[in-house]
């Protein structure tokens, strides 16, 4: 494979004149430059569609174009004139399109119509509805149903999700991963244990009244840009930001407004960052205990000297258990630790505390760079415990805020998409469908792919997404999905899982969120929740690609039907589901009354309604009544992988700001001036010359892991980048191939993308 990918520092704020261009260049490409225009007028509104991206806030008075140049190549990208049925498969094998780039296969168009493997042609065939609900069936009827993974990814409505957990549920198993096996996981492991909530209790009002703001691990202006919006404002206010991340990230530095005139006309742009540290990728626990330490030390001298109170007092008395045991690990701490682990100065660490110090709502932000990690729980409660020193949960202006991707991710979890029985209402869904759901815990991404490793996972049902790309150990696992007896992707493009069949391999297509949904009783509404807990309609208002698409709850009702017993299937209304969404959203408020009451009622509501959470208003629901200081085990990243030293490199995976999760929209990467291709790396300029390479060079990437698994990718560029000494950054989903299925976070089994030890090879000839 050519690698043509060539660099050119890109010297301009995010959004401004260069957002407004990659806007107009992606409507244009898909062919839907005035009907794009058109329908984003409605993108993120009140009665209009939830975007399709990232699952930001949407804000009860929306800016006249509530949506961000990811959403609108999101919005582009589904709407799409590009059509591809039967026709485009008989010109090409599965073999031929396994060659291809993941954005060359999405960027052939909507899938139309469904479609069976034919192993003799290696070619996918038009077949009917029917006809292909019968062979699902067929296959799905006689399985153990312990052998069969029921896969969501994150957009999903939280009406399809229901009936896609309820159908699992009535087949028999818990094997329900989606995506946020993969990235937010540990913040639902992390947080009930510290604050007694598994989401974030921040909303968007609490931005206006926040007086700081720490960013840990998340890069706003690629995967959630219209919180730009929030920050810029704030620092209009003269709020500081403290970010924490390896790479400088032009979205975390500045901003030009889209919307505002003065931002467009003049050279006016806004700041972000005030104070911008380059923590080494794994070393996030590291600074965050020489943030506390900072703090927990300055308190002792506070109190010594007989002064106020550096930390909140009153609060951690009445409110807290386990500070007396951390603030003595803290101080025990030594800061040569501290600083070797994260790569930061003890000064500049201090310095950010006495910032927090002086404030008094501050809002810590994180996204997946604090996940994604072996010790990825660790580092969200090392957060909660930095916020709650000073009070920053249960207050107006503070708070927690995990930024989740996928735009109904967190929702999907809230009807009842978990491989974990307890969190799951069973009692109630026995008590409304008169069944007895399994009481076994379930397979997560980790394990289902195990059980595709060992042969125990015979059949695959996938609600969207791409999972074998996403999925860690891509290599390793790509030849055992291709023994699967039965793949079933529902999807509305083509992608990497599609092209690696099963003995038995469906491909069903799929209506998409923005396009109308019309069904028995109308056109049909659906629902999904932001990263801020708020509940918010969705309305279709572009024509289907096809009319020979079907809804996601029509295809999760006829899987129902195939693969069930008649005395089962007939337990749930699913017809009448179907027939109206609103019949669904009533469903789903008797089994979780206490967030679901008034469904079809509150969820126009604008801004939409939020979830009960707790925490937000200092109501601790862990078995404790209080939160929790948890104390980290160690402050290494993984003491079972090698330390970044001599040839060992420590990676983690990046995504372009022309990308969203496995989607690549195009392979230019302007943000960090990186066009032409995404098979490169970025190395600090003092590595490459130390290893005894140069610039531009082509490397081979070995990943080095005690497995004794041959784990390579080849052919990557080096880009010299400002990135911590001994860290590299490479592009997901390519280098997932180094990713070792084992490394994973310990209790939530996050895949640990953002910390891989690896080792650069000159490339082969």
């Amino acid at each position: 494979m050519t690698n043509a990918s060539h660099t050119d520092p890109y010297p301009h704020p995010a959004g401004g004149w260069g957002s407004v261009k990659e806007v107009g260049a992606a409507l244009l490409t898909e062919g839907v430059l005035f009907k794009g225009g058109g329908l984003m007028l409605h993108q993120n509104k009140t009665e209009g569609y939830a975007c399709v991206g990232c699952a930001w806030a949407k804000p009860a008075n929306p800016h006249p174009f509530e949506f961000c140049e990811s959403g609108a190549k999101a919005t582009a990208w589904e709407i799409t004139s590009k059509k591809i049925g039967a026709d485009f498969f008989s010109q090409h094998t599965l073999a031929e399109l396994r060659t291809w780039s993941d954005h060359e296969l999405e960027s052939v168009g909507r899938l139309t119509v469904p479609l069976r493997w034919d192993p003799a042609s290696d070619r996918y065939v038009e077949t009917s509805w029917d006809a292909a609900f019968a062979a699902i069936g067929a296959e799905l009827r006689p399985m153990a149903p312990g052998s069969v993974v029921f896969y969501s990814s994150g957009r999903a409505s939280l009406e399809t999700s229901y009936m896609y957990q309820l159908a699992a549920r009535m087949y028999g198993n818990n094997n329900l991963p989606d995506s946020s096996n993969m990235c937010h996981e540990s913040t639902s492991v992390a947080l009930p244990k510290t604050i007694g909530v598994p989401i974030g209790t921040v909303v968007l009002d609490d931005f206006e009244q926040a007086d700081c703001i720490f960013f840990f691990g998340q890069n706003v202006g690629t995967n959630s840009p219209r919180m730009l919006h929030q920050l810029q404002e704030a620092r209009k206010r003269g709020i500081p930001v403290i970010t924490f991340n390896p790479l400088r990230e032009t979205g975390l530095l500045h901003f030009a407004n889209p919307q505002s005139p003065a931002d467009m006309l003049t050279p006016a742009e806004t700041q972000i960052t005030t104070q911008y540290l380059q923590v080494k990728a794994g070393g996030d626990s590291a600074a965050l205990m020489g943030l506390c330490k900072a703090l927990i030390e300055a308190d002792d001298a506070a109190q010594a000297a007989g002064n106020a109170r550096v930390l909140d007092a009153p609060f951690l008395a009445g409110h807290t258990s386990g500070f007396d045991d951390f603030a003595g690990a803290a101080r025990a701490t030594s800061w040569l630790d501290i600083e070797r682990e994260s790569s930061l100065g003890r000064a500049d660490l201090e310095t950010a505390a006495q910032t927090y110090a002086r404030a008094e709502r501050v809002i810590g932000i994180f996204g997946m760079g604090l996940t994604q990690h072996r010790h990825g729980v660790q580092n969200v409660q090392m957060l909660s415990n930095f916020l709650l020193l000073r009070g920053n949960i249960g207050k107006p202006g503070a708070g927690i805020c995990p930024v989740r991707g996928h735009s109904n991710v967190q929702g999907q979890r809230t009807v009842g998409i978990t491989e974990k029985p307890e969190l799951a209402p069973l009692a109630q869904l026995k008590k409304q469908y008169g069944f007895e759901p399994p009481r076994h815990k379930g397979l997560n991404t980790v394990t289902a792919c195990e059980g595709l490793l060992d042969g125990s996972v015979k059949a695959f049902i996938s609600l969207g997404g791409n999972f074998l790309r996403a999925a860690p150990d891509t290599d390793v696992l790509e030849p055992a999905w291709g023994k699967l007896r039965l793949s079933v992707q529902i999807a509305t493009k083509l992608n990497r899982s599609h092209l690696v069949p099963g003995a038995v391999s469906y491909l069903l297509p799929c209506l998409g969120r923005i396009e109308i949904d019309r069904q028995a009783s109308g056109e049909q509404a659906v629902s999904v929740e932001d990263s801020t807990g708020c509940m918010h309609g969705s309305r279709g208002r572009a024509e289907p690609a096809a009319d020979t698409l079907r809804s996601e709850p029509a295809i999760v009702a006829a899987l129902a039907r195939a693969m069930l017993p008649p005395e089962r299937f007939a337990l749930a209304p699913w017809d009448a589901w179907v027939a109206d969404y609103a019949e669904v959203r009533n469903a789903i408020a008797e089994t979780y009354p206490e967030i679901f009451h008034d469904f079809n009622a509150r969820m126009w509501q604008p801004g939409g309604f939020r979830r009960p959470v707790p925490a937000a208003q200092r109501v601790w629901k862990t078995p404790n009544g209080l939160a929790n200081f948890i104390t980290p085990a160690t402050l290494l990243e993984d003491p079972d992988q090698a330390s970044p030293r001599d040839d060992v490199l420590r990676m983690f995976t990046i995504r372009s700001d022309s990308q969203f999760n496995t989607t690549i929209y195009n392979e230019d990467d302007r943000f960090r001036g990186i066009y032409g291709g995404r098979r490169v790396l970025l190395v600090n300029a003092i590595d490459i010359i130390r290893l005894g390479f140069a610039e531009g060079a082509l490397v081979d990437v070995h990943g080095v892991a005690p497995d004794g698994i041959e784990r390579r990718v080849n052919g990557l560029r080096l880009v010299g980048y400002d990135v911590p000494p001994g860290c590299i950054a490479g592009y997901y989903p390519e280098c997932n191939p180094l990713l070792p299925l084992a490394h994973h976070a310990v209790e939530s089994m996050v895949p640990a993308g953002k910390s891989i030890a690896v080792r650069l090879v000159k490339a082969a000839a």
